[in-house]
């Protein structure tokens, strides 16, 4: 494999993830930031990645790898996030979000820090996935660079919501936004470094059902409840509906 081969497909990785990066920054426009877009924006960004987990991520294993086996990791990407949920310490992520301000939301402090380490962890599997399906067919992975960098739009909003309502600084909404995104080239250079020789389309199905396990715990656990805790829920649903729309409609154009 040589730098030559590999380029185009670091190059699409790279792009996919520096959309969460866009979703962050549009955030900001026309004063979107308001707490009554906020439910619309963490709802829309549930919309896609349920969306995304049960109609793209979780069909494709399902077709490669069987019903029983493809459930198993999904339901194992579940488990695997409760886990990291309860056992990491997030402390220190909180103070650096935070900066020990004890007057901070701290329900939105720990959604900002359980999206955003959520994110990471799954984008991380993302960019292994666009890497490899696009070094074996470069069609096949432009398509799902596109999807991905769609749907890391409002991904990135939903990191930039939470962090910037308990900090005010645009600044850490963006940074924190872009590291999320980074684990997507991150994980297409681990993919390139270690992986390829034993990755084949099985591996990548139950990479793909541990992905859908991993969004659809966030998505139930953190984005869905805290579009719901202000009074603006016909905003959240809403949200959640043309999330829904967008991965129907990219699907069906891509």
């Amino acid at each position: 494999m040589s730098l030559n081969e590999i380029a185009f497909p670091l190059f699409l990785t790279f792009l996919a993830g520096l959309s969460t990066v866009t979703g962050s920054v549009l955030y900001f426009f026309h004063a979107l930031s308001n707490r009554k877009f906020v439910g619309f924006f963490l709802g829309l960004s549930a919309g896609v990645m349920i969306s995304i987990s049960f109609i793209e991520l979780l069909p494709y294993a399902t077709k490669n790898v069987g019903y029983l086996y493809a459930n198993i990791f999904f339901y194992f990407g579940i488990v695997v996030m409760a886990l990291i949920d309860f056992l990491v310490p997030h402390q220190y992520l909180k103070e650096k979000i935070g900066q020990k301000d004890k007057n901070i939301d701290s329900r939105m402090l720990s959604t900002a820090v359980v999206i955003t380490l959520g994110l990471i962890i799954h984008n991380f599997p993302e960019g292994m996935a666009v890497f490899l399906s696009s070094y074996s067919d470069t069609g096949l992975g432009i398509i799902l660079a596109l999807t991905i960098a769609i749907h890391n739009i409002p991904e990135g909003i939903a990191i930039a919501t939470p962090i910037y309502q308990v900090t005010q600084s645009k600044r850490k909404a963006i940074k924190y936004a872009f590291v999320a995104g980074m684990a997507e080239p991150f994980g297409a250079i681990i993919a390139y470094l270690l992986l390829k020789p034993f990755l084949n389309q099985n591996i990548l199905s139950y990479i793909f059902a541990v992905v859908a396990g991993v969004m659809v715990y966030i998505s139930f656990d953190e984005l869905l409840p805290a579009c719901f805790r202000d009074e603006h829920g016909h905003n959240a649903i809403l949200g959640i509906t043309l999330g829904m729309m967008i991965v129907s409609i990219s699907l069906l154009i891509l």
